[in-house]
């Protein structure tokens, strides 16, 4: 079931997420749900807040984008190709970044058109659960190692537009349209 993507200024979008503590049928249908709104959405992730959740989990799949992005991808000591490990549902992740800053234009589904430049390390190693509970390691680089970080910034109230990701100049560029979309979501919810 598709769900609702929560718009720039709900609340919800600064709220950390809550560690998963019961891993249950109920968590394989949140991420299930994640999985089909990212899809429909035309995403590559997602995370918990974005659909109204206050959980520290988040859902990720890089396959639509350009491969040209795309360089390395290890999970638990293993490099893999994206067919075999994406999609991927990472719960309770922690994320160690290393390696050196790219600047790069990224976007938001819970900030729809709005897009602007970021500057993000290159490299990943997120620590993280499965639904089943049981841990893992992913360390990439690229687009995916991007998208871990975008996501992980959602789990603890963190979005790209925020002084602490965009500098000063990109987010003035953006004021109007950011005021613009503030605006739309208060009047959506009355």
């Amino acid at each position: 079931m598709s769900l609702r993507v929560i718009q720039y200024d709900e609340a919800v979008l600064r709220q950390p997420g809550l560690p998963v503590e019961i891993f249950d049928d109920d968590l394989r249908m949140l991420a299930e749900n994640m999985l089909e709104t990212m899809y429909e959405e035309e995403g590559i992730g997602l995370a918990a807040q974005q659909v109204g959740r206050v959980t520290r989990l988040f859902v990720m799949d890089s396959r639509p984008a350009s491969s040209d992005n795309f360089s390395r991808c290890v999970i638990d000591g293993r490099e893999l190709p994206l067919e075999i490990i994406m999609p991927l549902v990472l719960v309770n992740p922690t994320l160690e970044t290393f390696g050196e800053p790219l600047t790069m234009e990224e976007g938001c589904l819970s900030l729809p058109e709005i897009r602007g430049q970021v500057k993000r390390p290159s490299q990943v190693k997120v620590s993280f659960q499965d639904l089943d509970g049981h841990p893992h390691l992913l360390e990439c680089d690229g687009l995916l190692a991007r998208c871990a970080q975008h996501e992980q910034d959602h789990l603890d109230g963190i979005l790209f537009i925020d002084p602490e990701r965009m500098s000063d100049s990109e987010r003035t560029r953006l004021k109007p349209e950011i005021a613009a979309l503030r605006e739309s979501t208060r009047r959506s919810l009355g």
